[in-house]
């Protein structure tokens, strides 16, 4: 499975570097994540580092 990005995306850039698998990019109007390059952390963080950084809540979740 894959982290997803939503519309709700301010595109601040935050959660880019904190991939460790370079799976998020900027995008059109947002940022998004190539699913086949997310890992959803797995064997380098508890939990998704993305989501652990954003500012906004709800904003990226589950595939």
């Amino acid at each position: 499975m894959a982290m997803k990005i939503t519309d709700t995306c301010v595109s601040c850039a935050a959660c880019e570097p904190e991939c460790p698998n370079e799976a998020i990019s900027q995008g059109d109007d947002t940022y998004v994540i190539d699913a086949a390059k997310c890992t959803e952390c797995k064997g380098a963080a508890p939990k998704p580092k993305c989501v652990d950084v954003c500012p906004v809540d709800e904003c990226i979740v589950k595939a």
